[in-house]
């Protein structure tokens, strides 16, 4: 006997391509598969002494007083295909300022995930930071066919929580006493932009990092949100 409970969408689906190691470039930033030796003393000066302070506060590891430990850090990182890491570049003067990555990638189900980011305070609050997501969304989507793009985060960290609703993520819950990290329970917040909404957001990204937004000192003059919300 048939069932008349509904029972999803019916989908013509088929796998999608793993993410892979490859260069992502824009207008201000590239992104480069993790390499120690060629990014590894930028990206310890970037994260350093003089840096963000809170830049380790929420993320699994760090912070990393000595090169060598963090070296350590980079050699391993680099060498994983899930997560799968970049370092964030810029793109006029070539210096490594942050990282990111792809992680929990899921080609069956069209699920990939961007975590394990830090931007070095000469990389926060500008437009390559924005552009650097934005790389990350586009060839999830656009290139490699996913169906949705996660972003999760410490239910306490509310600046990476503000981050991810910035950039269009939509907040879907949190999963309660999910994980421990360095010693102390992690709550975790969950978001995600699913395929249909990538169109909009798309779009909003590249209104706002189109150089007309700005005015002659740097500042915005529409933000994200305000964007995404006319479109």
């Amino acid at each position: 006997m048939e069932s008349d409970r509904p029972l999803g969408e019916v989908l013509d689906w088929k796998p999608v391509p793993a993410a892979a190691r490859t260069v992502l470039r824009g207008t201000h930033v590239r992104l480069e598969p993790l390499d120690p030796e060629r990014h590894g003393a930028a990206l310890f000066a970037a994260q350093g002494q003089d840096g963000d302070p809170e830049l380790w506060t929420y993320m699994a590891s760090g912070p990393y007083s000595a090169e060598a430990t963090f070296g350590r850090y980079l050699e391993q990182s680099a060498t994983s295909d899930d997560p799968l890491f970049f370092a964030i570049v810029d793109g006029e003067s070539g210096a490594p300022q942050g990282v990111a990555s792809y992680l929990r990638i899921d080609p069956d189900n069209g699920v990939i995930e961007i975590g394990h980011i830090w931007f070095g305070a000469a990389l926060q609050r500008t437009p390559a930071a924005t552009e650097a997501i934005c790389l990350l969304a586009r060839h999830a989507f656009d290139d490699l066919g996913y169906r949705r793009f996660e972003w999760k985060c410490n239910a306490l960290n509310s600046r990476s929580r503000r981050a991810a609703e910035r950039f269009g993520f939509t907040f879907e819950g949190v999963f309660r006493q999910h994980v421990v990290v360095k010693g102390r329970n992690r709550d975790t917040a969950w978001f995600a932009i699913i395929d249909k909404e990538w169109p909009v957001i798309r779009a909003a990204f590249e209104a706002w990092l189109d150089p007309a937004n700005f005015d002659a000192g740097g500042v915005q003059r529409q933000s994200l949100e305000e964007i995404r919300a006319a479109l």
